[in-house]
C-alpha cells in the first residue's frame, strides 16, 4: 500500500498531463484516424492539381513524420508506465523474477526514448531518476532475502588461519520458504534469477565464491584432519567441520577430492541447481546454470590450490611407487567428471587432470631436484672426513642384471649391440683385473656417497619411462658439472691453506674421473635406446676432472716449494761457515726445511696413493737439495773449516732427507721407499758428488772427473768444477795443473 502511494505521489508531480493510460490510448486512436484521413487527402489532391500539390505534399509529409514520432514516443511512455506499475505489484507479492523483468522492460522503453534525436523531453530525466530509485529498491530487497537464505558464520577476522579458527566456519542454507508465502521453485532460485535479470548476479556470486574458497575449500585441502559435516534441520541445511586426528602431514588426493566433491554436491542440491533466464535472443542456446557461473569464478584458484598443496606432495619419489599412482589419476578423473555432471566444469580437460596425468614428468622433475639438492649438500660438507679405498673396494651397489639374461628388452638390446660376427669380450684373453683399478688412497666420505648417488640415480633411470630416463641421466651429468663448479670455489681457502685437504681433493677428482670412464658403460644395455646412440657416456668429463685434481695439488706444491726456498734464503748463502752465527743460521734453515718435509710426509701419509706421494715428496726434497748445491757452487772462497761445516750440513740432509718418506702408517713397510729415494730425487747424485768434492784432495777431484767420463762429470759442468776448485784450494802450481785437466 505504502509503496503504491509513494509511486502515485511521484507520478502526480511529473505527469500532470496524463491522467491515465486509458486517456493516452484514446488519444492515440484519435491520432491514428486523423493520419488515415491525411493519407486519403494526399492521394486525391495530388491527382487534381500537381503544381499546388508539390508544396502541400511536402508540408503534409512533414506533418505525418511529426505525428508518427509523437505517436511512437507516447507509446513508449505508455509502456514505461505500465511496466513500473506491474513491477510494483510483483514486488509486493515477492514475485522477484517478474518484478525484475518489468524493471528491465521499463529500462528498454527509456533507452528507446533517449535515442530519439531532436526530441528532448524534460520528462526523460525524471523517468531515469525514477528507474534508478526503483532498481536500487529492488536490489535492496533481494539483498535482504539473499542474506536470509545464505548465512555465513565465520571466525573473528583477527584470528590467524589456524586449524582452530577454521573449525569455527559454518555455512547455513535455507531450504524451505516460510509457510504462508508459497512461491514456485526453491526460494533461492527466484532471488538468484532476479539478480541475474538485473545483471547483478556475477558480483554476488564472486563474493560468495571467495568466502567459499577461503573458509571451506582451501582449508579442506590444507588440513588433512578436517572433515566436512552436513546437518539437515527442518528448514535449514548446515555445512561445517569436524576434526579427526591427522594421520599424515599430507592428505592423499583421493581423500581431498572426496571431501570437496561432497561440498559441491551440497551446494548443487540446495543452492546452485538454478537455470538462469538468458536476456534476449541467447535464450535459445541452452540455459546457463548458476553452477557454471560459480565454477568459472573459482575453479582456477581451486585447481591451483589442489595442484600445489595436494598433487605436488603426492608425486612419488621412486619409480616403484609410480604404479600405484594410477589410483590418483583415476580419482582425479572421477572428481572432474562429478563436477562436470553438476555443471561446475565445462567439457575440456582441466589443468588439474593434465597435472595428474603428467605424473612421469613431475616424478622426473622431483627426482632430479632431490638428486641435485642431495649432491649439493654432499659437495658442501667437510672434505676431511675420509674413507680408504683400495683396488678391490667396490661401491655398495645393487647387482646390475647380466645384460644377456632376464627380461626381453635386455636380450634384444644385447644382440643389437653385438652385430653378427663380433665375438663378445667374454672369450678373449682378459686384461689384468687391475688395469682399471684405483690405487689405494683416501677420499672424502662425501664423494663416495656422491658416487653412490650417481649410480643409484642411473639405476632408477633404467627402470623409468623414456622421458624420465633421459631427465635422470642428464641430472647425473649435472651432478658432476656441479661438482666441477662448486667444490673448488666453495672450499677454495681450505684447499690453499691445508696440504692434506689439497691431497684429498686431488684423490677425489681422480676417483670421480676413474668412475666416469666406465659409468655410462655399466648401464649401456639398460639405458633406453634414446641414449644408446653413444650419448650415454661420461667419458668426455674425465679430462676435466683429472685437470681439476692436478691443478689443485700442483698449486699446493708451489706453496710448499716457496716455503722451502724462503727458509733456505735465511742460510746467509752458506758463506763464512767458520763464523759461529752464520753456521747457526744455516743449520737452522736446514733443520726447518727437514721439519717441513717431515710434517708434509705425515699429513700425506696414507692419503695420497704411494706413487704420487713419492713423486711429490721427491720433488720437494729435490728443490731443497738443488738450492743448496746452487748456493755452495756459487761461493768464491771456502776455507778448510768452512768445507767441514758445509759437509756436515749436507750430511744431515742426506741422512735425514730419506726419512721424511713415510707413505704408509706401518713404519717397517716404509724402508723400501726410503731406499728408493735417489729414484725420486733428481739432484740426489749431484748432491753426493758435491759432498765428495768438499772432502776431496785435488788429485781425487781430477780422478773423479776422469777426463769428463767420471761420475763427477755426470753431475757438474767443467766450469762449475773449476769454480769449486778455485774456492777450495789456494793458488799453487798443483792447482793450476789440476785446473788444466778439467775440460
Amino acid at each position: 500500500g505504502e509503496v503504491c502511494n509513494m509511486i502515485n505521489k511521484k507520478y502526480s508531480e511529473f505527469l500532470p498531463s496524463m491522467q491515465s493510460a486509458e486517456e493516452l490510448v484514446s488519444q492515440v486512436e484519435g491520432l491514428t484516424s486523423s493520419i488515415d484521413l491525411l493519407k486519403a487527402g494526399i492521394e486525391n489532391e495530388v491527382q487534381r492539381d500537381l503544381s499546388i500539390a508539390v508544396a502541400e505534399f511536402t508540408e503534409l509529409k512533414q506533418q505525418l513524420e511529426r505525428d508518427t514520432l509523437v505517436l511512437s514516443v507516447l507509446k513508449k511512455l505508455q509502456e514505461f508506465d505500465t511496466a513500473i506499475k506491474e513491477y510494483n505489484t510483483a514486488l509486493l507479492e515477492k514475485k522477484y523474477v517478474e518484478a525484475a523483468q518489468q524493471l528491465e522492460k521499463a529500462r528498454s522503453s527509456l533507452r528507446t526514448l533517449e535515442s530519439r534525436r531532436g526530441f528532448e523531453l524534460k520528462i526523460l530525466k525524471a523517468l531515469s531518476t525514477e528507474l534508478t530509485v526503483q532498481t536500487q529498491n529492488m536490489l535492496y530487497h533481494l539483498g535482504e532475502e539473499w542474506q536470509k537464505l545464505v548465512v555465513w558464520k565465520l571466525p573473528p577476522s583477527k584470528e590467524s588461519s589456524s586449524l582452530e579458527s577454521v573449525m569455527q566456519s559454518e555455512l547455513h542454507l535455507r531450504t524451505v520458504p516460510p509457510r504462508e508465502e508459497e512461491v514456485a521453485g526453491p526460494p533461492v532460485a527466484s532471488v538468484l534469477q532476479a539478480f541475474a535479470v538485473l545483471g547483478e548476479l556475477q558480483a554476488k556470486l564472486k563474493i560468495f565464491g571467495q568466502l567459499l574458497l577461503k573458509y571451506i575449500l582451501k582449508p579442506l585441502v590444507s588440513y588433512p584432519s578436517l572433515q566436512p559435516l552436513t546437518e539437515e534441520e527442518s528448514d535449514v541445511f548446515i555445512l561445517h567441520f569436524k576434526s579427526k586426528e591427522p594421520g599424515l602431514d599430507h592428505c592423499s588426493p583421493v581423500e581431498v577430492f572426496e571431501k570437496i566433491k561432497l561440498v559441491f554436491e551440497v551446494l548443487h542440491k540446495y543452492l546452485l541447481n538454478v537455470p538462469l533466464e538468458q536476456p534476449g535472443e541467447q535464450a535459445e542456446e541452452g540455459r546457463l546454470t548458476l553452477a557454471e557461473l560459480l565454477g568459472d569464478l573459482i575453479w582456477e584458484e581451486l585447481s591451483d590450490c589442489l595442484i600445489q598443496n595436494c598433487l605436488v606432495n603426492s608425486i612419488p619419489t621412486n619409480s616403484s611407487k609410480l604404479e600405484q599412482y594410477i589410483e590418483v589419476i583415476q580419482s582425479t578423473e572421477d572428481f572432474e567428471k562429478a563436477l562436470k555432471d553438476m555443471k561446475f566444469l565445462k567439457g575440456d580437460v582441466t589443468d588439474l587432470l593434465k597435472y595428474a596425468r603428467n605424473v612421469n614428468s613431475h616424478f622426473a622433475n622431483k627426482k632430479c631436484q632431490d638428486v641435485i639438492v642431495a649432491a649439493r649438500n654432499l659437495m658442501t660438507s667437510e672434505i676431511h672426513n675420509t674413507v680408504k679405498i683400495t683396488p678391490d673396494s667396490c661401491l655398495p651397489l645393487p647387482e646390475l642384471p647380466d645384460p644377456r639374461a632376464g627380461d626381453d628388452f635386455s636380450t634384444q638390446k644385447a644382440s643389437e649391440a653385438l652385430p653378427a660376427g663380433v665375438v663378445s669380450l667374454e672369450t678373449e684373453p682378459r686384461l689384468s683385473q687391475h688395469t682399471f683399478a684405483l690405487p689405494t688412497c683416501r677420499i672424502s666420505a662425501s664423494v663416495e656417497k656422491l658416487m653412490e648417488l650417481a649410480y643409484q640415480t642411473l639405476l632408477e633411470a633404467t627402470a623409468s619411462t623414456d622421458q624420465c630416463c633421459v631427465q635422470l641421466f642428464y641430472s647425473v651429468r649435472n651432478i658432476f658439472q656441479l661438482f666441477y663448479d662448486v667444490v673448488p670455489t666453495y672450499h677454495r681457502e681450505n684447499l690453499q691453506k691445508f696440504p692434506q685437504l689439497a691431497a684429498i681433493h686431488h684423490n677425489n677428482c681422480m676417483y670421480i674421473a676413474h668412475h666416469l670412464l666406465t659409468l655410462g658403460h655399466q648401464f649401456r644395455y639398460r639405458l633406453t635406446s634414446i641414449l644408446c646412440d653413444g650419448a650415454a657416456t661420461f667419458v668426455d668429463l674425465v679430462p676435466g676432472f683429472r685437470r681439476l685434481g692436478m691443478e689443485c695439488f700442483l698449486a699446493q706444491m708451489r706453496v710448499q716449494k716457496g716455503e722451502i726456498l724462503e727458509r733456505l734464503s735465511s742460510a746467509r748463502n752458506f758463506s763464512n761457515m767458520d763464523d759461529e752465527e752464520n753456521y747457526c743460521a744455516a743449520n737452522k734453515a736446514i733443520r726447518q726445511v727437514l721439519h717441513q718435509l717431515k710434517r708434509l710426509g705425515k699429513v700425506w701419509q696414507d692419503v695420497l696413493p704411494v706413487n704420487v706421494y713419492c713423486k711429490a715428496m721427491g720433488t720437494l726434497l729435490n728443490t731443497a737439495l738443488s738450492e743448496v748445491v746452487t748456493r755452495i757452487a756459487a761461493l768464491e772462497d771456502i776455507s778448510a773449516e768452512d768445507a767441514d761445516r758445509l759437509y756436515s750440513l749436507c750430511r744431515t740432509m742426506v741422512e735425514e732427507g730419506p726419512q721424511v718418506f713415510t707413505p704408509l702408517p706401518e713404519e717397517e713397510r716404509n724402508k723400501k721407499y726410503q731406499e728408493e729415494v735417489p729414484v725420486h730425487v733428481q739432484k740426489w747424485m749431484t748432491f753426493k758428488q758435491l759432498m765428495i768434492i768438499l772432502q776431496a784432495s785435488l788429485q781425487e777431484i781430477v780422478d773423479q772427473w776422469a777426463d769428463g767420463k767420471g761420475p763427477l762429470a755426470a753431475e757438474f759442468s767443467a766450469a762449475e768444477v773449476k769454480s769449486l776448485i778455485r774456492a777450495l784450494f789456494q793458488n799453487t802450481e798443483r792447482r793450476a795443473a789440476a785446473l788444466a785437466r778439467i775440460k
